[in-house]
């Protein structure tokens, strides 16, 4: 057989993966750890996987070519797939959610607010929120849940930089958005085999999420509709003035805010969480943030020119964001037939590019599972892997839109942080990942807060 003859073969052949005998396991993991699920069939079977559960085949993509064929260069095939198809129900037709024209009019919508220009307006905002996040950490006693504090901050940030909006009143958003992210995944492994009006308790605590949440989301437009902002630049007063000359759909501003505000706080929050576990983990490293900002800031708060001056910090970050990818899987539907890797991908097969298992391909990454922010380092860029091996916000059309102000925001609560407090986590808590829509930790991240001595001397002078 020729050379030309065997890859024509190769390309009608459907790629390698599990047996059928393996899908008791495969189950499991799907329920249980799916994060093992992905990493290790890519592990034994290679860069393009195939896994068949019962009914379904889900094609695992594991390398940089692959995920850009994916996500960029026939971006056009793969519309958005398991997992957030499911949150439709609750999140509307909104950006994350929505493909097509559809998709191409409301990015078109909302693009504006996110241009850097204006998020970097937007600094002095961000830096007083995380400010006063600071001096409550403080102030307590004993121990705190750093990922409801995070989630408060991104939250607030999100409503005063992007909705020129107040949120501190609405306390169960975080609560309400678990519930959606916990229905869209039970849904998704389930292949929605279970009824919906089956009266489970992760059900019925959708219900009354979904309720809550569209609730918040007509206040929100009914409390601009009566005090609107003239040449407004926030994503309230874009929707109120677009479509048609007429304005908005009720239903479709409700979907828009629904998907920005799960979207806009949930991967920074997570992201922090992480950060400040693996900071706890590594005493080196938050040394190091504090020496750096200390020296770059002093006792300022932070400005957007600091975003250059705090590489270490940046470098935390983007290392965290390699580790644990906020955005851990990044589904999609072909819609025609393809080729992946040399393999035949037919029309409505399930694909899905894992940033999780991407980050920590040993072909990209010397020795992956290590903490190292030294990989990011700006004065080694030689040393960075290939564009598509590193995809915490996507690639392609699709690429967050949100990114510059989660950055922004993770890096000035790294730095103040790391400034002003030591954080470790209480003993015997075991930090666990939980793939949900988002990457967060299991169960919560309890964590006792010291202030340093810079912080105590200030108070008293």
């Amino acid at each position: 057989m020729t050379g030309r003859q065997h890859r024509a073969r190769a390309a009608h052949a459907a790629p390698p993966g599990p047996p059928r005998r393996a899908t008791l396991r495969l189950l499991k993991q799907l329920f249980t750890d799916r994060l093992a699920l992905m990493g290790d069939n890519a592990e034994v079977y290679g860069d393009v996987v195939r896994i068949a559960i019962g009914p379904k085949a889900m094609y695992l993509v594991n390398h940089p070519d692959l995920a850009k064929h994916v996500l960029a260069d026939n971006a056009a095939n793969y519309h958005k797939g398991i997992g957030l198809q499911e949150a439709r129900r609750a999140l509307g037709d909104g950006l994350l959610t929505s493909d097509g024209e559809t998709w191409r009019e409301q990015r078109r919508t909302i693009q504006p607010v996110f241009q850097p220009k204006r998020i970097s307006r937007q600094a002095a905002v961000v830096a007083a929120e995380v400010d006063a996040l600071i001096q409550r950490l403080a102030a307590h006693d004993g121990p705190v849940e750093i990922l409801h504090e995070m989630t408060g901050l991104t939250l607030g940030v999100l409503g005063k930089t992007l909705l020129d909006a107040e949120l501190g009143g609405y306390e169960t958003l975080g609560h309400s958005f678990e519930a959606v992210q916990d229905q869209a995944m039970f849904e998704a492994v389930t292949l929605s085999a279970v009824p919906q009006w089956v009266p489970l308790k992760k059900q019925l605590e959708f219900r009354t999420a979904r309720d809550d949440l569209r609730r918040i989301a007509d206040e929100l437009v009914e409390q601009r509709l009566a005090n609107p902002v003239e040449n407004g630049e926030d994503v309230l007063s874009r929707l109120i003035a677009s479509g048609s000359g007429q304005g908005a759909s009720r239903e479709r501003m409700r979907d828009e805010l629904i998907t920005l505000l799960l979207a806009g706080h949930e991967t920074t929050a997570s992201t922090l969480g992480w950060a400040f576990h693996l900071i706890d983990e590594h005493p080196e490293v938050g040394e190091r943030l504090h020496a750096e900002a200390a020296r770059v800031l002093g006792d300022r708060l932070p400005e957007n020119e600091d975003l250059r001056r705090l590489t270490y910090t940046v470098a935390v970050v983007e290392e965290v964001m390699r580790l644990y990818p906020p955005v851990w899987l990044l589904p999609r539907i072909a819609q025609a037939d393809d080729e992946i890797g040399g393999y035949h991908v037919p029309a409505g097969s399930d694909v899905v590019v894992v940033p999780y298992t991407l980050h920590r391909h040993p072909g990209f990454w010397t020795d992956p599972e290590r903490f190292d922010p030294g990989r990011f380092d700006p004065a080694n860029p030689a040393g960075r892997p290939p564009r598509y091996a590193y995809l915490p916000f996507g690639a392609g059309p699709r690429f967050c839109i949100g990114n510059s102000l989660g950055v922004m925001e993770a890096v000035f609560v790294i730095a103040m942080a790391a400034r002003d407090l030591e954080l470790h986590k209480v003993p015997g808590k075991v930090v666990d990942p939980e793939a949900m829509l988002s990457l967060r930790v299991r169960g919560g991240l309890p964590m006792t807060v010291h202030r340093r001595e810079r912080t105590r001397r200030a108070e008293a002078a």
